[in-house]
C-alpha cells in the first residue's frame, strides 16, 4: 500500500492537466493559452494574434512538434529536438514561473525553415507516426517538413509561433532553389 501511495505522490504532478494563460511580456495582455497534459505527454498551445494566430502541439510521446499557422493555412512539422526544445517537466516549470512572477523574459528561440512547394497532405502512415493530437491539428491541411536553420539576416519574413515568452518557434521559408 505504501508503494501505491508513493507512486501516486510522484505521478501526480506529471499526470495532471495544467492550464496557463500566456501573457504578452510588454503589455500583460493574454495572447494565448497553453495546456499541459502530463499523462499523455502533450502540450497544446493556442496563440491568438489576428492573422498571425497559431496552434502548436508538442507531442513528447511521439517526439514531434506541429504548428498550424493560420496565415498560411498549413501545418509545419518537425522532430522534437531535445537539445533545442525543453522537456515536458522543464516546460511546465518555466510556464508556472512565468505566470506567477510575471517578469519580462526573453524566450529561447528555435529557428526552422521549410521549402516552399514541398508540401503534401497527411496519410495514415503520417498520422500513425505523428500521433492523434497532431492529426487533429493538421488533418486536411498541407504538411511541410521543417529543418533547423540559423537566424536569417532578414527575420521579418519569418512567422512566429510556439509559446510566447517561453519558447519562440520562428518558421522561415527557404528561398534557395536547392533540390530543384
Amino acid at each position: 500500500a505504501a508503494a501505491v501511495v508513493l507512486l501516486g505522490v510522484l505521478w501526480a504532478p506529471i499526470s495532471a492537466l495544467e492550464g496557463f494563460s500566456l501573457l504578452d511580456p510588454l503589455n500583460g495582455y493574454v495572447t494565448g493559452t497553453m495546456t499541459i497534459d502530463g499523462g499523455n505527454r502533450v502540450v497544446d498551445v493556442h496563440v491568438r494574434s489576428g492573422v498571425f494566430s497559431s496552434d502548436t502541439i508538442f507531442d513528447y510521446s511521439t517526439g514531434y512538434v506541429a504548428t498550424r499557422l493560420f496565415s498560411r493555412n498549413a501545418c509545419f512539422i518537425m522532430k522534437l529536438d531535445k537539445d533545442r526544445i525543453p522537456g515536458l517537466e522543464r516546460l511546465s516549470r518555466v510556464a508556472f514561473e512565468r505566470q506567477t512572477m510575471r517578469t519580462v523574459y526573453s524566450p529561447d528561440n528555435v529557428w526552422v525553415e521549410f521549402q516552399s512547394g514541398r508540401s503534401r497532405l497527411g496519410d495514415v502512415e503520417d498520422w500513425l507516426r505523428y500521433g492523434k493530437p497532431i492529426e487533429r491539428l493538421c488533418a486536411g491541411l498541407p504538411l511541410y517538413q521543417l529543418s533547423n536553420t540559423q537566424p536569417p539576416t532578414n527575420a521579418s519574413a519569418c512567422a512566429s509561433a510556439g509559446i510566447p515568452s517561453i519558447l519562440g518557434i520562428n518558421i522561415c521559408e527557404n528561398l534557395t532553389a536547392e533540390g530543384y
